[in-house]
């Protein structure tokens, strides 16, 4: 009976060794993969122009941390977002397909809240990653699908969602609720639209950084849609303080009833007036700036940094609404055009990306790409096979410092104002306006090689051109019957 006990206990102890022994070695292998696929943070703003970044220009307020995230990677030249407005911007980068191609194609209502769901069918970067073993979690503005529809960031790859899902909600920094998954969070002191301490930049931005902490220990993929600085222009009186009296203030006022608050029957689609929109918009982009850099401080502190790609871009052009005034802080630069356009001005983004232990500090690149290439380039650094269905280019040889395959063309369509297309060629940029209107219709071109600006139309000189670039916008719209391109209402976010 004791040999027996003996040889059990044997055999346990060998087990447990070896047990042990394939769970280091699990964790050597956990570690292998980490390092060789990198932890993904992907932030993007909401309407901030080209030039509203230091290091694309900005003069009258600083961005330090986004300065030194260009200086510590790569800032793209000519990179462009998925449209020019919110919604179907975003289903561009969450798809890998162009406006003529992706499920969602413009800002369309869904009652009682939310925008129209993004299709089923569609495959995201989420779903992709999460599929490759990467935790993924989306924090601030969706607007791609109500809670329990097909649109539901749930049902679209991530595993957390926290923040506003609906882009209507999201005009108001004070809102009632949140959402965090399916579980509507009330907001105590935000009820009737009061202005507490509850602002929903800080609540937000602190479930980001609790994703970061949670997932230290395995690959993650933050999407971090911020709301700033899209209107309503207002911040907490801390962040507004550091730059009152630094500018001459136009008043922004909005008599619409309900607009402010305190109205008696307030609504979220509106924008509060704003008696100092100038420095409250400063502020809010200094606010976006400083929770870059609590990012790049949360992964130095986890030891993280190192192995974390951040890329960090803008959904579309400047916004001129609730008092924002982009021709005072020259929001574009040298760009034509503001958010609604298909001009530069309305689809070209400021585009950084770091990577320390890969990417070459205080690089510039004049690759054009476009947010139907973030799948592509996502898929080839998480090691997985990108769709084969959609238009983007992988841009990782670009930042690797390797041999970059170009786009052949770059194309849009802007379903509002008439209805609206535009290719990128090369230097060549062709804008087609109310196309909705066959006896108003026509379409510009530009060398962009020469006139960044978009003054110079030079149709008439280049008809072969023009020929070229139209057959290009015939052959690349394919018609969706929720978002037919004919004339239209839109919503204005």
């Amino acid at each position: 009976m004791m040999k027996i006990k003996n040889v059990l206990f044997i055999l346990i102890l060998t087990a447990a060794l070896f047990s042990c022994k394939n769970e280091s070695k699990n964790d050597i292998q956990s570690q292998e993969i980490n390092h060789e696929r990198p932890n993904i943070i992907y932030i993007l703003a909401d309407d901030l122009g080209y030039a509203d970044v230091g290091v694309y220009g900005q003069s009258k307020f600083n961005t330090p941390n986004l300065d030194k995230l260009a200086k510590d990677g790569m800032l793209f030249t000519q990179h462009y977002a998925g449209s020019t407005v919110c919604a179907p911007s975003r289903s561009v980068l969450l798809s890998g397909m162009h406006t003529g191609h992706t499920s969602i194609r413009g800002n369309k209502e869904f009652i009682p809240e939310g925008q129209h769901p993004m299709a089923a069918e569609t495959y995201t970067i989420a779903e992709m990653l999460k599929d490759a073993g990467y935790t993924t979690g989306a924090f601030g503005k969706w607007g791609l699908g109500f809670v329990g529809t097909d649109g539901d960031p749930n049902k679209q790859g991530f595993d957390e969602f926290y923040g506003y899902n609906c882009q209507r909600q999201a005009h108001r920094y004070y809102p009632e609720h949140l959402w965090h998954n399916s579980e509507k969070v009330l907001l105590e002191g935000n009820e009737g639209f009061k202005k507490t301490n509850n602002y929903a930049g800080y609540l937000i931005h602190d479930k980001a950084l609790n994703f970061i902490e949670t997932n230290k220990d395995k690959p993650f993929f933050l999407f971090y849609p911020n709301v700033a600085p899209h209107a309503e222009l207002i911040v907490p009186e801390a962040e507004l303080e550091k730059f009152r009296g630094k500018y001459e203030e136009k008043p922004f006022i909005n008599t619409q009833p309900g607009a402010n608050y305190g109205d008696e029957k307030f609504d979220v689609k509106y924008y509060t007036s704003q008696p100092e929109p100038r420095a409250t918009f400063a502020a809010m982009v200094t606010l976006l700036d400083q929770q870059v850099g609590d990012i790049m401080a949360k992964l130095k502190e986890l030891g993280l940094a190192e192995n974390t790609i951040i890329m960090f871009s803008s959904d579309n052009g400047p916004h001129q609404e609730g008092g924002a005034d982009p021709d005072f802080f020259d929001s574009n630069g040298q760009l034509k055009g503001y958010k609604r356009d298909l001009y530069e001005g309305g689809v070209r983004v400021p585009m950084i990306v770091s990577w320390p232990s890969k990417i070459q500090g205080n690089t510039q690149s004049d690759h054009i790409s476009a947010f139907w290439d973030i799948m592509p380039t996502l898929a080839e650094l998480a090691k997985v096979e990108a769709p084969q269905n959609i238009d983007g280019i992988s841009f990782l040889p670009e930042l690797l410092g390797k041999e970059q395959k170009d786009h052949d063309f770059l194309y849009w369509e802007f379903h509002e104002q008439g209805g609206k297309k535009a290719v990128r060629k090369g230097k060549w940029k062709a804008v087609k306006l109310n196309c909705f209107n066959p006896s108003k219709t026509k379409i510009e071109l530009y060398d962009l090689s020469s006139d960044l600006g978009e003054e110079h139309n030079v149709a008439d000189e280049y008809p072969e051109i023009v020929k070229e670039l139209s057959t290009i916008m015939e052959n690349e719209h394919e018609e969706n019957a929720e978002f037919p391109f004919k004339a239209n209402v839109s919503n204005n976010y």
